[in-house]
């Protein structure tokens, strides 16, 4: 609908939004499935390389919004093993521009004045080698940066993700290097595919273009374990806009607040409950029954006004 708006309106409303976000706490790490670049480019009469291309110039302004924000991680799902589907034709073209990006990247001095390292997650052995290169000369350029980090989900399945860590750990305790008795979830995130040798921080945030309430097998273990925030929109994404960016973050920020409510709420039943208590266990000592007049006139009267109590 906005893109029927007049310009001015449109930034002022971006501005306003902006305003309002960096007000509020800024989720740590997000997450998003960048669906629709195929659908965007049927819709155009274009084929899926054009829509891969556009989405990756979209890709570029995330990165910059986030760094904007003081968001610490970004991760986006850039090919995932079922990817591996499509025709050999539409991957060449897809890696190629990766490739590409990558080499763009590592090349880039705004990559430097923004102190942000880059790291891909994932089968990375399933890449063609070419690219595998460019991954491993970027990670490298960007290595001892770490004020935002990039993490490109390449080949990446999150059950698959979960049944290599598993592997991992089993194969350790065979071995002797650990014990079962031992093992905790940190254990576990710990072997999962590592983002500049650390494991990745909880997700805050996942959003997902193109129209679909799915997360689509990504990040099951950082995004589920932590309840994070979803936010789906309808447009593709290469129509993704900086409003919809501002408005995920606001989905997230109402989310903190939500439960920062309930906790309210909770901590104050539960002083209420123990109010009660205390009142409850004073009726019935023995000082209670032997001198009620002394209750009732130093003990149950100020307990009403008693901030515990309302």
């Amino acid at each position: 609908m906005l893109k029927h708006i007049p310009t001015w309106i449109y930034k002022g409303y971006e501005r306003l939004l902006t305003q309002e976000i960096k007000s509020a706490q800024i989720p740590r790490h997000v997450a998003i499935i960048m669906d629709g670049n195929r659908r965007y480019a049927r819709k155009l009469g274009q084929i899926a390389s054009f829509g891969h291309m556009r989405g990756a110039d979209i890709t570029e302004k995330v990165i910059e919004w986030s760094c904007e924000l003081g968001i610490e991680h970004l991760t986006i799902y850039a090919f995932s093993t079922e990817n591996f589907t499509r025709s050999s034709d539409e991957k060449d073209r897809l890696f190629e521009l990766i490739r590409l990006k990558f080499d763009e990247i590592g090349d880039d001095a705004r990559t430097h004045e923004r102190k942000m390292r880059v790291h891909a997650i994932g089968d990375i052995e399933k890449l063609p080698d070419m690219l595998r290169e460019s991954i491993k000369n970027v990670e490298l350029v960007t290595s001892g940066y770490d004020r935002f980090n990039l993490n490109v989900a390449l080949a990446y399945g999150g059950r698959q993700e979960i049944v290599q860590a598993v592997r991992e750990i089993a194969a350790m305790v065979e071995k002797g290097d650990i014990e079962l008795d031992d093992i905790n979830e940190d254990t576990i995130s710990n072997h999962l595919y590592l983002a500049g040798g650390a494991a990745l921080p909880d997700v805050d945030l996942i959003i997902r273009t193109g129209g679909d309430e799915r997360v689509s097998n990504f990040l099951p273990w950082q995004a589920n374990g932590n309840e994070c925030a979803s936010y789906f929109c309808a447009p593709f994404w290469p129509e993704f806009r900086k409003i919809d960016f501002l408005r995920s973050i606001r989905v997230y920020q109402a989310r903190v607040e939500e439960r920062r409510q309930h906790a309210t709420v909770r901590a104050a039943h539960f002083l209420k409950a123990l109010g009660k208590t205390e009142v409850s266990e004073v009726r019935h000592s023995p000082r209670t029954e032997s001198a009620p007049h002394c209750f009732l006139n130093h003990e149950e009267i100020p307990l009403k006004n008693n901030p515990i109590r309302k």
